[in-house]
């Protein structure tokens, strides 16, 4: 019903635009229009047509945490095409009839701004309501967690830490035959595998997660059948094989099919079209930055000695060295017992250093460093080589990472993976975003370092 009235609503604003906000040397304001009661029946198909649209997309059966970039991308595509098919069907259906009028292309462009203004609003409205309602308790699932491994903590981690999913862990239940019987991050164990049937209609559980991604197909089977109980939802957390071939493809090897598992997202003609992104990104920054860093230069001249930029060697691309600049943030004798990890609340940061850190304005001479072709906008955080050869003995896969060239923000970043945070994790996230890339995630997320900064909401900066 939010979508029809967001609809209606906007083909109404349309309407009034039409007649009330032309576009200078483009669209002119019309001569007259049919009366608005006129269009009821060209409403009626095209809302039609792109709520029909909107279901068939899925964008009604939205996941508990929903990015709001993939979401307005996937709601104005779908208006656009819903509008476009509406625009030659209500002429075809009304052609020779008393509803046969002009709908000209101008009012077709209002309407189709508007109705994708309205319903992202109530989209968004919707959203913040669910949300508020889920941390405030008043709309909550039951779910019970199967298995107490790394995967079970990871999960149960997650979801107490984000009160928008929605959940209320009753528990976990672990193979019977295992010793643990304390807690998984804090929630009671409950019981075993044998004892699920019981736990679901005792605790009125309405979905299960498994957690299990090394159990054996045939206990996995077993676990499957006893969670099916009355309308309970079951996901779970795929094996190493089923999670690598996520994306299959069938290659052909002389006659033998080979399934591919794995494969580079980023190679070919994507390098050139994300170098191309890097250096229109970089140009054009530098240049309408320019005014407001020398302003910094000159503010950090002011505050006291030392020198403007901080220049450090780290490891990028192919494990390559190269000197990446920042605005100097701390004291100049910072590191003279030696290279620290920066923590919150570091003395060694100074006064106008920690704005520039919780800004990450001290980030933007990085453009240069794009510019030359050293770092990306987008990519895994480079670290210095001290740290690169502690990381490489610890964490595995690890120097993967390092097949991209670094950059300014990346996937870790905007999922408050940054300074004092957890490596193995970072690493997760880095090698994720490596085997993943699109020029898409490229932009969301630009987009998302750009709002998270405007409204403070980058986590760990620091």
């Amino acid at each position: 019903m939010l979508d029809i009235a967001a609809l209606v609503a906007g083909f109404t604003v349309g309407y009034w635009g039409r007649l009330n906000l032309p576009v200078p040397g483009v669209i002119q304001p019309p001569d007259s229009l049919p009366e608005f009661f006129r269009y009821a029946p060209t409403i009626a198909i095209n809302v039609a047509i792109i709520v029909v649209m909107l279901y068939f997309a899925r964008q009604y059966h939205l996941p508990r945490i929903v990015s709001r970039i993939d979401q307005g991308r996937r709601l104005i595509g779908v208006v656009t095409v819903g509008a476009l098919i509406g625009w030659p069907a209500q002429e075809f259906l009304f052609k020779y009839s008393i509803f046969e009028f002009e709908y000209t292309r101008g009012l077709f462009f209002y309407n189709w701004i508007f109705s994708c203004l309205f319903i992202l609003i109530t989209r968004e409205l919707h959203s913040v309501l669910r949300n508020r309602l889920r941390a405030a308790h008043l709309v909550r699932d039951n779910l019970l967690l199967v298995g107490n491994g790394r995967i079970a903590k990871d999960i149960a981690r997650k979801i107490m830490s984000d009160k928008r999913l929605g959940y209320n862990i009753v528990g976990v239940v672990v193979n019977g035959t295992e010793k643990t019987r304390n807690n998984v991050y804090g929630i009671p164990v409950i019981g075993t595998y044998q004892e699920i049937p019981s736990i679901i209609d005792a605790c009125q559980v309405a979905q299960v997660i498994i957690a299990l991604p090394e159990v054996r197909r045939a206990e996995m089977m077993d676990i499957v059948t006893r969670c099916q109980r009355g309308r309970v939802d079951i996901k779970i957390y795929p094996d190493l094989f089923a999670y690598m071939a996520g994306d299959l493809n069938v290659d052909d090897l002389a006659g033998t099919p080979l399934l591919t598992v794995r494969d580079i997202a980023l190679r070919g003609w994507k390098l050139s079209l994300k170098r191309g992104l890097d250096v229109l990104g970089s140009g054009i920054g530098l240049v309408l930055l320019s005014p407001w860093l020398l302003m910094t230069a000159l503010i950090m001249r002011l505050e006291g000695k030392g020198p403007i930029f901080y220049t450090q060697e780290r490891m990028g691309l192919d494990g390559r060295p190269f000197h990446m600049i920042k605005f100097r943030t701390m004291r100049p004798d910072a590191e003279a017992a030696g290279p620290g990890w920066t923590v919150k609340d570091d003395p060694r940061v100074t006064k106008l250093g920690r704005w520039m850190r919780k800004t990450n304005w001290d980030e933007l001479p990085q453009l240069i460093n794009v510019f030359l072709g050293e770092m990306s906008l987008v990519g895994p955080r480079p670290e210095r080589p001290v740290y690169v050869l502690e990381f490489r003995k610890e964490i595995p896969r690890y120097m993967e990472r390092h097949r991209e060239k670094s950059g300014m923000t990346g996937w870790a970043q905007v999922n408050g993976l940054r300074g004092d945070t957890s490596i193995p994790e970072r690493t997760r996230y880095d090698l994720w975003y490596v085997e993943n890339w699109s020029l898409w995630l490229d932009i969301k997320i630009i987009i998302r370092t750009v709002w998270q900064t405007v409204t403070r909401q980058s986590k760990n900066a620091y």
